[in-house]
């Protein structure tokens, strides 16, 4: 029995030394004082806002501000595909306001040390940023946002952490910082972690004079007390709550437009409703400007333009017009709130519809980039290319009949009412049904307005040079991405949008979708919008040969036995393009590129990636000494089955950032090889990976940067592009092509990772100042190579 209790006490001993704390790290003391605007910020926005910025922010902790630093990091995890019931919002700037009422939600501080010696400190960060620079080895692989990671809030939990996750400090999974780097850190957390003086905060927070005199017009005009100017506000601000407004008058200053309880000058007080239709609690508020401080990230960075014209046209579209109804303010009831069809009938159609046209890049960007940052819920419901058109308002029935909508409002209503479904719910027939119906009146309704169909007229060609008719819309597996006009090979599927479908996936995706609401709610968005996808690929056959619609349709579900069986016709009408071959794909968006949307926009196909019926790649070239090689050698790695697509098929590699070194006094050449990957159909949130086809994937090659979280950096001299070239072309699993992939690609434990990221992030900075954010990097290429 003693023998039992000494190897239990032994045990013990082993257990507690094995959790025990790490010792405090000595900090080399500094008699110049920290500052964190001017000496920390820097640092952060380089080497750790690419990882901690969202709600994708391993442990919560965002360091895109003080604040953010400030509130620390917390357990709780906002992406959780298991959870059963919804959790509290931990929104920085608006779910809490000072460091107390963080704790109060259970976040602990990063940057406190509770070590009294001057010399030492045992902050969470010091111990991240101390276990890199002495262990910067990498070993494995790094996934931050799929990673378990115990997100230690204390010493004890630190050394766990430490011992159980060898070599993973901060910055995780990459370089550590340089020596300099790392001791300006160490001092300032040595000097207590101090943010900017009040005198620092107020300049960073306030509007410059410029922005000042546009924010008091907009302001009047958002705050005019008649319903008219109410309701009209109220439809701006559900619409621009995710934007980053931009003044003209101050191009680098963003804001973001919010509900206050107070108004100018006061302070802004926001009122921290979870979605922008929520009943704000007061009868009187405020839509307010506020300054954004926080470092831009390119992930949610969705830029809007104010200027006196822009202003002009609200009050064009929705001022002036006579209105549906006599204008009468609306409640906040959820049932009403939540279905914009009954909240803004008053408002004409049209002027809903056509600021919704104006604003289609940013208003489709909100759901590639918004509350799902970290998106694979909300995008494996899309393939990974297509473009999208959009119906002329003079041809959509809704705008023509807008009692239509009004009737039809029940059907129209969307899983957004309530945050916390039952689970039962999320699998019911309920908004299946309703779709359903709808669908079924508004074809009948098309089939007897039109029984000829429609032609290329029906397709909105634009108003202006700045209008988007077309856009392309890439899928990079968990994220997504955005673009005017139609680039990249001819997609399998093209969608047309029109006024009532542009609204529901806006309002289910966007306004009405909780990324902290439990599983049943975002499983109920996820499967309505398998509705919404497949309406939006109905409308574009509307303008198909009516005998080619049905094949057309089921070659997008392959494997879905319920569609390849389904008999019933869901439209009668036919169309009045006309066709001459058998690619009426083909044929109809050349009819629409080439001779209907308007030539100011210079919308045209690409030259590198778009093939015309008979078309076929190049051969490639054996040598590039001019541009026209370039273009050839691009051209030939675009059709599928190429090694590199055929080998490299993981969902981690998707997006590749290439750098092209010109000859001397040539700039440098940025490109985007974006990978489509093949789906059977993306009629499913399970089993995904099953329904790939690799064999069938193909490959885009753009000019510039292409979406927010590049995959791996690639650097190529242009004497090499024809190995570089060769390696995509026959890339195969052997020690030769291994070796030209390692020579070309970075890895994330290259010691010039560093480098090549800021010479990218640089480059795309001043190539798109107003568009342009921080890359985010916790996607980047988990495996060393």
């Amino acid at each position: 029995m003693k023998q039992i209790h000494l190897l239990l006490a032994v045990a013990m001993m082993f257990l507690i030394a094995g959790c025990s704390a790490p010792a405090p790290v000595k900090i080399e003391a500094s008699h110049q004082s920290i500052d964190y605007l001017a000496d920390v910020k820097p640092i952060l926005d380089k080497r750790c806002v690419s990882c901690h910025s969202c709600y994708n922010s391993p442990c919560q902790a965002k360091f895109s501000s003080f604040e953010g630093v400030d509130r620390g990091g917390s357990k709780e995890l906002v992406y959780d595909a298991t959870r059963l019931h919804a959790i509290d919002p931990t929104r920085l700037f608006v779910d809490a306001q000072n460091t107390e009422q963080w704790r109060e939600k259970g976040f602990f501080s990063l940057t406190e040390s509770l070590d009294t010696n001057t010399s030492y400190n045992d902050s969470i960060m010091i111990h991240m940023l101390k276990d890199k620079m002495d262990h910067p080895e990498l070993i494995g692989e790094y996934d931050p946002e799929n990673d378990e990671l115990i997100c230690p809030r204390n010493s004890k939990e630190m050394g766990k952490y430490l011992k159980e996750k060898p070599n993973h400090g901060m910055p995780y999974g990459f370089p550590a910082l340089k020596e300099s780097e790392y001791n300006t850190l160490a001092q300032w957390l040595q000097q207590g972690a101090k943010g900017p003086s009040a005198k620092q905060q107020k300049k960073i927070t306030s509007p410059s004079a410029e922005a000042a005199a546009e924010i008091e017009k907009w302001e009047a005009f958002l705050n005019t007390p008649d319903a008219k100017h109410a309701m009209t506000a109220r439809y701006l601000y559900e619409h621009y709550f995710l934007a980053h407004l931009n003044f003209k008058a101050a191009p680098t200053e963003f804001y973001t437009l919010v509900r206050s309880k107070t108004a100018a000058p006061q302070p802004v007080e926001i009122i921290p409703t979870l979605r922008p239709f929520d009943d704000p609690g007061m009868k009187t508020f405020y839509y307010r400007f506020e300054r954004i401080h926080s470092t831009i990230v390119h992930k949610t960075h969705m830029v809007v333009e104010f200027d006196d014209a822009e202003l002009a046209r609200v009050n064009e579209l929705f001022i002036k017009p006579k209105w549906t109804e006599k204008p009468h303010l609306v409640g906040y009831e959820t049932k009403i709130s939540a279905n914009p069809f009954v909240t803004f009938f008053q408002i004409p159609v049209r002027s809903r519809y056509q600021f919704l046209l104006e604003h289609n890049n940013y208003i489709i960007m909100t759901f590639i980039r918004g509350p799902v940052c970290r998106g694979q819920m909300a995008l494996n419901v899309i393939h990974d290319h297509f473009w999208v058109m959009f119906q002329d308002p003079e041809y959509d029935l809704s705008i023509q009949q807008p009692g239509f909508l009004l009737r039809q409002a029940d059907n129209l209503s969307m899983p957004i009412e309530t945050r916390e479904e039952r689970l039962i719910y999320a699998f019911s027939d309920k908004y299946r049904d309703k779709y359903e119906t709808y669908h079924a009146f508004k074809q009948k309704l098309y089939d007897e307005t039109y029984p000829e169909g429609l032609g290329i007229e029906g397709i909105w060609k634009g108003n202006s040079a700045k209008d988007a008719p077309l856009l392309t819309i890439y899928r990079h597996f968990n994220s997504a991405s955005v673009h005017r006009g139609v680039i990249g090979e001819l997609p399998r599927t093209m969608w047309v949008i029109d006024y009532p479908q542009f609204e529901r996936i806006y309002y289910a995706l966007v306004a009405g979708y909780d990324v902290y609401g439990n599983l049943s709610h975002q499983t109920s968005i996820r499967r309505y919008m398998d509705f919404l996808r497949a309406e939006g690929e109905i409308n574009f056959l509307s303008y198909m040969p009516y005998e080619r619609r049905r094949n057309m349709f089921k070659s997008w579900y392959i494997g879905d036995e319920d569609i390849q069986n389904e008999k019933k016709r869901v439209m009668w009408r036919g169309t009045q393009v006309t066709y001459k071959t058998t690619n009426p794909k083909n044929e109809f968006i050349e009819q629409v590129v080439n001779g209907h949307i308007l030539k100011s926009t210079g919308i045209a196909f690409d030259n590198v990636n778009y093939y015309r019926e008979g078309e076929k790649p190049p051969k490639m070239p054996t040598v590039f000494n001019t541009p026209d090689d370039m273009l050839q050698g691009a051209r030939s790695l675009t059709a599928p089955g190429t090694g590199f697509l055929k080998t490299v098929v993981d969902s981690g590699a998707n997006v590749l950032h290439l750098r092209i070194t010109m000859p001397e006094g040539e700039e440098y050449k940025v490109y985007s090889l974006v990978i489509n990957r093949w789906h059977d159909n993306v009629n499913s949130l399970f089993s995904e990976e099953k329904r790939f086809d690799s064999s069938k994937d193909t490959l885009d090659i753009i000019p510039g940067s292409v979406g927010s979280y590049p995959n791996a950096f690639g650097v190529v001299h242009y004497k090499d592009l024809s190995d570089f070239f060769d390696m995509i072309a026959n890339f195969e699993e052997n020690e030769v092509y291994k070796a030209k992939f390692k020579k070309y690609f970075i890895s994330r434990g290259n010691e010039k990772f560093w480098e090549t990221y800021d010479w990218f992030q640089n480059r795309f900075n001043k190539e798109d100042p107003v568009q342009a954010g921080l890359y985010d990097l916790n996607r980047y290429h988990r495996q060393l190579w």
